[in-house]
């Protein structure tokens, strides 16, 4: 009698689609050749968790939970005030811009409070990890490392142990037997996130996963995993930048939109108490092509420098490049200024970046853009004690932005004595502060620009 043959399907090792037939392009994801044969595993009985009845919505307690407080403000802002017992946060970020050395500075922080700490350790030995801490000052005392990669064996020793914080570094490294697929497969990083999300939400104790990043940024291996854990923070930063973002991407228990602000020196990552002042700090007062603009990373006003440089295009198409701003944003501005205030732009290569390897996403910044290319184009610095607001519009007026009076009070703080901002927004400058009202781009650029800084040449 002939052997059954065993079934097999295809996974894109991407977004995790499950194919019967190998397909060379993902229809989800769109990526090339990301599918992986592998045998699904047999279906095995259910454990059976303990039931429990339903609960009327209105007789439940509303008291929140004790979140577990670092000593890192910057970490606990972006989890929206701590940890939350029980939940799963994954952290992402490229390879070597600093995740471990986060996890393994929040792990000391817990344990100094007298909290029983594990860290499991997939991608380095309890040696590599000594000298880890040894170059960031680190004790260790009640902070506990085992490097395994079986999770089997990682949650008898969860049981056994009873910590009361996990670290898992990476999530890619650790597997199950029962899984047939290598680590890091979009398979076993499924399985075994959602093992220890079970744990977790058993337990009540709080577990830190870090992914590694593909080229295009998402978390290595399965999209899914976003959708399983209960946080996701990004760390970003520029390659030679010393400066790191924990920016949130998905929190259910808190605001996504807060970022954390870190600097990466000898003793590991240090946080940035005043951000506008560290990046403002190195600006010049009569620099052709910049402007200051207010913005808002959550909630927390940040003051970012935005500089730009018109050049004669050498080719028949000019460029246009940006830096830290969304490129169609930069093609609508460039529009505005040709065809609204007549700026000769059709033959300019335009390069426009956001000092700092900040990211700035929020149409606040459209005013301050627009007249650092005219700037440029016009070689007129720009009042050095001024500081612009507003969205542009494509007939080029100017529309008013949310929280004038926080981005207004950090720019005060800081020294700014002057502010142009659309005349459609109300708001009362702080005290020693000139606010400048305008309704258009064109009136902005005779207000910004007649009273700038020395005439220097095109540039």
């Amino acid at each position: 009698m002939a052997k059954r043959r065993e079934r097999v399907i295809f996974v894109c090792q991407q977004c995790g689609r499950e194919s019967i037939k190998w397909l060379g392009r993902c229809p989800d994801c769109h990526g090339w050749n990301t599918f992986v044969e592998m045998v699904p595993p047999a279906p095995g009985r259910p454990s059976r968790l303990p039931s429990t009845a339903p609960q009327e919505l209105s007789q439940v307690a509303s008291e929140g939970l004790p979140r577990l407080a670092t000593s890192c403000a910057e970490f606990n802002r972006v989890l929206g005030g701590g940890i939350v017992p029980g939940s799963l946060v994954l952290i992402g970020g490229d390879p070597g811009i600093g995740k471990s050395t986060l996890l393994l500075q929040v792990s000391a922080m817990v344990s100094q409070q007298g909290r029983r700490v594990l860290y499991v350790s997939g991608e380095e030995s309890l040696g590599q990890v000594r000298l880890r801490a040894n170059r960031l000052g680190l004790g260790g005392e009640g902070l506990f490392i085992l490097p395994e990669t079986n999770l089997e064996l990682i949650l008898e020793q969860l049981e056994r142990e009873s910590p009361e914080l996990v670290v898992v570094d990476s999530i890619q490294t650790v597997y199950l037997d029962d899984v047939g697929s290598s680590p890091g497969s979009v398979a076993q990083i499924r399985e075994c996130t959602m093992r220890l999300m079970q744990w977790a939400k058993v337990a009540g104790v709080p577990v830190l996963l870090s992914g590694h990043v593909t080229k295009d940024g998402a978390i290595a291996g399965p999209r899914v995993l976003e959708h399983i854990v209960d946080v996701v923070l990004y760390l970003e930063g520029e390659p030679f930048s010393s400066y790191r973002l924990l920016r949130g991407v998905k929190n259910r228990f808190g605001s996504t939109n807060e970022v954390g602000i870190f600097e990466m020196g000898g003793n590991g990552l240090v946080e940035v108490d005043n951000p506008s002042q560290v990046f403002l700090s190195q600006r010049a007062g009569d620099t052709v092509g910049s402007a200051v603009v207010p913005t808002l990373e959550g909630t927390r006003p940040l003051l970012v420098e935005i500089q730009a440089l018109t050049s004669p295009s050498s080719f028949g198409l000019p460029r246009r490049t940006a830096n830290g701003i969304d490129f169609n944003r930069l093609l609508l501005i460039a529009a505005v200024l040709s065809r609204r205030v007549g700026l000769a732009l059709g033959s300019q290569d335009i390069i426009v970046n956001v000092v700092g390897g900040l990211r700035v996403s929020e149409p606040a910044a459209d005013l301050g853009i627009a007249l650092a290319i005219s700037s440029s184009l016009r070689g007129d610095a720009i009042d050095p004690s001024l500081v612009v607001i507003g969205e542009l519009g494509l007939s080029g007026e100017l529309r008013g932005v949310p929280q004038l009076e926080r981005r207004l009070g950090e720019a005060a703080k800081l020294g700014f004595r002057r502010c142009l901002l659309p005349r459609a927004a109300r708001v009362s400058a702080p005290q020693g502060m000139e606010a400048i009202a305008v309704e258009s781009v064109r009136e902005a650029l005779r207000v910004a620009l007649a009273k700038g800084g020395r005439k220097t040449g095109q540039g």
